[in-house]
């Protein structure tokens, strides 16, 4: 094992340091999106900028990369010298330091500014639908983003759309992206007719009728998520623009928003959001400040919240205890609080504007559509003034709806806007995970079906604390999901869920 004065040991106490100011830096970010005034916004951009710039300081610094080297220069010699996870940390700590060194610190400030500014004038565009108003302070964080890039990519030796995915994705390729999505664009269309039709031949659900007070709604998702196995004394619910799940995993954040028309999405993004929050919690917390430590990039990470959204509380075991409770949340009556109504309706598929609200189905035509165009927009094969008209068309092409405004178009979401570009094929990556997932975790607990629909997520949770959440970044995305369901990611899995939930049913 290493002593203080080894460069692998003098590597994990810098680590230390980044990750600490890290931490710093992502509850900030909460505070910006939940509690922060507007008039706060130039203030926490420069303190932002400044936590970004020392991180990249810390992590460029000469002396690290001749730390890198000397350590995997004695592991070579010794592979005994560094444990199985010590070597996966110096292995992820030379990916951290090729992606930070491909970048001038300068770009690093620019791009946090930029990204600050451009979000929150999203804030205000996007309920407004003015796409106008946002478009100049986008365009200068795409540019910026193109500059980034463009470097990463040389360092890498890869295209600039894949430097930037493997900042969220690591080793993920748009070529096996391409090859995914191209099979589920051809699968969906069918399948979505062949959907709608066994849904009206079995009619409509009934919708419970609002409105739905926004503190019961709260209420209502608290106690899901305790169930789940959200531990308040490390975390806590807020509100945002956008649902998302921040912080740091002993001080995991998420938020929502509320409907006072619809209780189903809060509740669903809380839901999911707990996902996230349970994955961030469950983390190997010897390892809590190192690269090793972390999440094992957003596909896994969206796999957990789509499990537990998607795959356990969209199903009729879960429903069957979460019914009673909504019902008494809002003073419920009538069959449209009935689990199996309630199912229907959860699980009813319907084209829709909103990514967020969309179901399993139409869901990946949303991934794809901002896949698409955001790689063009990298490109330059789209200039951003024609977004809004290429997003409606896309709309079209491939649910068959045209958004009437940007609001519910192109302004949307948040990622662009707050600089997350390549982000956006992990949400469909993550639902395919899921499905193969859950079904490994079926096969290993026979009696899930019966702890869901009494609530009790200990088993699941522990099954996926084992296999998932306590590997960390030990293992590559393929490995861990390998390892823990017995083959290589396949979409054939997540086809024959969706048949079974949406036309066996």
């Amino acid at each position: 094992m290493p002593t203080a004065d080894t460069a692998y040991s003098r590597l994990e106490e810098r680590f230390r340091r980044i990750y600490a100011l890290e931490q710093a830096t992502g509850v900030l970010d909460w505070d910006r999106a939940t509690m922060m005034p507007d008039g706060g916004a130039e203030a926490r951009t420069n303190q932002l900028t400044a936590l970004e710039v020392t991180c990249h300081e810390l992590l460029t610094h000469p002396e690290v990369g001749d730390w890198l080297d000397e350590a995997e220069t004695t592991v070579t010699s010794d592979p005994a010298a560094l444990s199985d996870w010590q070597r996966a940390n110096l292995a992820e700590m030379r990916r951290e330091w090729r992606h930070a060194s491909a970048v001038d610190a300068s770009l690093v400030a620019a791009i946090t500014e930029a990204e600050g500014r451009c979000e929150m004038i999203w804030r205000e565009a996007r309920p407004n639908s003015d796409f106008e108003a946002v478009r100049p302070a986008l365009q200068t964080l795409l540019e910026l983003t193109r500059q980034m890039a463009n470097a990463k990519a040389e360092a890498f030796g890869c295209s600039p759309y894949d430097a930037l995915l493997d900042g969220y994705e690591p080793g993920g390729s748009s070529a096996e992206i391409d090859h995914l999505f191209d099979d589920l664009a051809v699968f969906l269309p069918g399948f979505l007719s062949d959907v709608l039709d066994a849904q009206a031949a079995r009619g409509e659900a009934e919708t419970p009728q609002g409105p739905f007070p926004i503190e019961a709604q709260a209420e209502l998702g608290r106690r899901l998520m305790a169930a789940v196995g959200f531990e308040f004394a490390h975390g806590r619910l807020d509100v945002s623009h956008h649902p998302f799940c921040g912080g740091v995993p002993d001080d995991v954040r998420i938020t929502t928003r509320y409907d006072e028309s619809d209780f189903a999405s809060a509740l669903m993004a809380v839901l999911h959001e707990t996902g996230h929050a349970l994955y961030e919690r469950g983390l190997p917390g010897d390892w809590r400040l190192q690269p090793v430590g972390q999440a094992r990039g957003m596909a896994m990470h969206e796999s957990q919240s789509l499990l537990v959204e998607m795959q356990a509380c969209r199903s009729p075991h879960f429903l069957a205890f979460l019914a009673p409770l909504a019902r008494e949340a809002f003073d419920g009556q009538g069959a449209a609080w009935e689990a199996d109504n309630l199912h229907r309706l959860w699980t009813r598929v319907q084209p829709d504007f909103i990514r967020v609200d969309a179901d399993e189905v139409t869901y990946p035509a949303h991934v794809i559509l901002r896949y698409r165009l955001e790689r063009q927009l990298l490109d330059g094969a789209l200039e951003l003034s024609e977004l809004p008209a290429a997003w409606n068309d896309g709309m079209v092409a491939l649910l068959g709806i045209r958004p009437p405004d940007d609001r519910l178009g192109c302004l949307q979401d948040i990622h662009w806007f707050s600089g997350a570009w390549g982000y956006f094929p992990t949400y469909t990556l993550g639902a395919m995970t899921a499905a193969q997932l859950y079904q490994a975790a079926e096969e290993s607990l026979p009696q899930l079906s019966e702890s869901l629909r009494e609530g009790d997520f200990r088993p699941l949770m522990q099954w996926l604390r084992e296999t998932v959440h306590s590997q960390g970044s030990r293992l590559s995305g393929d490995a861990l999901i390998t390892a823990a369901s017995g083959r290589s990611l396949d979409p054939e899995v997540f086809k024959a869920h969706l048949r079974r939930r949406y036309l066996d049913a």
